[in-house]
């Protein structure tokens, strides 16, 4: 049975999540907008293409300059209601707000979906399992790796190994897309074996078995990148985190009793460093499915990072938006997920409900 005061925090909990999950989107909004300023360049967006079809159609080629203008800057103010920019930007920002805390993600002003859809919510699930597939799939494997090699150079502290993985640390702070450069001009450019990006081979391949190993073979010079860009500091990381635990009174008092070394790492030093792990690889999980801009604009890979990029380009606020929406609902929830996981996990959290 769930403890009542433990209950009651998480119930706190995800109020103040919410509440924050409110102040960020519309923070957002105001920032994605710039206090109204976008809206002066969709009006003039809006005046310039009008201006441009009336000029162009011959219909009214013959209409005198005056009486051109007039018809255009009709066409102009029923455009401007149409798209609701004649209402004070305040009270569109609240009802934005409301919109997307709903989930209600509107239109986008001129990107579509690959399928030719406007709909906010279709251009991010289009491009979200392509981000899920090769950034989550680097997650795991990252946090597997840095894991057990952490755990293992824990066990022969001051090992050449160990030395070198220290040293190497420092080269974590080179960002993924710029090892993924030098990965192209390699393992591309220069050896010919794997290609330089995208999601799949042109033509895809029509068997299903075929177009899979296409996609895995686009996935390998991306995922290198980034597992190298984190490896050695992600090693370091979790090598010192064991170091530190290792040295805890319980577990000398463990050793003194004669209890086996994987015993000792399993129950007393593993265990009281989950919640932390976990805390890690929930939140890199979910930082990953926002993709990254400029990996995917170097490997010109089809996911939610180089849609947020050309929304940005184009000041397409929706989607900036929209994507803010997704991200900020998902990680409330990780965070929320995480409180609970807690409680089961360690049993100082356990004594302060009871």
């Amino acid at each position: 049975m769930i403890p009542w005061g433990f209950l009651k925090y998480i119930v706190k909990r995800a109020v103040v999540l919410y509440l924050t999950v409110v102040i960020a989107i519309y923070a957002t909004i105001l920032i994605a907008n710039m206090g109204g300023k976008v809206d002066e360049i969709v009006i003039g967006d809006i005046r310039m293409s009008i201006g441009q079809a009336i000029s162009q159609n011959p219909q009214y080629r013959n209409l005198p300059g005056e009486e051109r203008a007039k018809l255009i800057e009709q066409l102009v103010q029923q455009e401007i209601h149409r798209r609701g920019l004649d209402t004070p930007f305040f009270v569109r920002s609240l009802i934005y707000l409301r919109d997307a805390l709903t989930l209600d993600l509107g239109r986008a002003l001129t990107m579509r979906s690959d399928t030719g859809s406007m709909l906010v919510r279709n251009i991010i699930l289009e491009r979200l399992p392509n981000t899920v597939l090769l950034f989550t799939t680097v997650t795991v494997i990252n946090f597997f790796l840095h894991l057990f090699v952490g755990l293992y150079l824990s066990r022969h502290y001051g090992s050449l190994l160990d030395k070198a993985t220290v040293a190497l640390s420092p080269t974590s702070v080179i960002p993924g897309w710029f090892y993924g450069i030098f990965l192209i001009l390699i393992f591309y450019s220069w050896l010919h074996v794997l290609p330089p990006g995208g999601l799949v081979d042109v033509p895809p391949p029509e068997n299903p078995v075929d177009y899979a190993l296409s996609v895995l073979k686009h996935m390998i010079l991306p995922m290198l990148s980034w597992i190298i860009s984190g490896l050695f500091l992600g090693i370091y990381g979790n090598r010192t985190f064991f170091l530190i635990f290792s040295t805890e009174d319980y577990v000398e008092a463990a050793k003194a009793k004669g209890l086996p070394p994987r015993l000792i790492e399993t129950r007393y030093i593993l265990r009281p460093t989950l919640p932390p792990i976990i805390t890690s690889f929930a939140l890199s999980l979910i930082g990953s499915w926002g993709g990254a801009i400029i990996t995917e604009t170097v490997f010109n890979w089809p996911g939610l990072g180089l849609v947020t990029y050309n929304a940005i380009s184009s000041f397409d606020t929706p989607v900036i938006v929209g994507i803010t929406v997704i991200y900020a609902y998902l990680l409330m929830i990780t965070v929320l997920i995480l409180d609970v996981i807690y409680g089961w996990l360690d049993p100082r959290i356990k004594v302060q409900y009871r």
